[in-house]
C-alpha cells in the first residue's frame, strides 16, 4: 500500500506515534475535529467557486468553456491512462 510515497510499515509507525502523543481517548476527538475542518474547507471552496460562478453570469461571461476543457482533459487521461496500461501490462503479469 503506497500513499503518497509513503508504505505501510511507514503509516503504521506514524500512527503509533500518534497514538502515544494523544492517547487512544484523544483520538478519536482529534478524528472529528479534523474532520470538521475538512467540511469547511471543502464548503467554502464550493462557496468560492459559486461565487465566481455567479459574479461571471452577472456579468455577461461565458462560463462553459471550462466544461469543455474539463472534457477534453479527460479525453487525453484517458488516452493516456490507456497507453500506459497498454505498455505496463504485459510488465505487471510478469511480476
Amino acid at each position: 500500500m503506497h500513499f503518497l510515497f509513503i508504505s505501510g510499515a511507514e503509516i503504521f509507525v506514524i500512527l503509533i506515534i500518534v497514538l502515544m502523543l494523544f492517547g487512544a481517548d484523544k483520538i478519536p476527538t482529534l478524528a472529528k475535529g479534523l474532520g470538521k475542518g475538512m467540511r469547511q474547507l471543502k464548503d467554502a471552496t464550493n462557496d468560492i467557486k459559486r461565487e465566481i460562478h455567479n459574479t461571471a453570469e452577472k456579468q455577461g461571461i461565458d462560463t462553459e468553456f471550462t466544461n469543455d476543457i474539463k472534457k477534453e482533459v479527460t479525453k487525453i487521461k484517458n488516452k493516456v491512462q490507456d497507453n500506459i496500461d497498454d505498455i505496463t501490462g504485459p510488465v505487471k503479469r510478469n511480476l
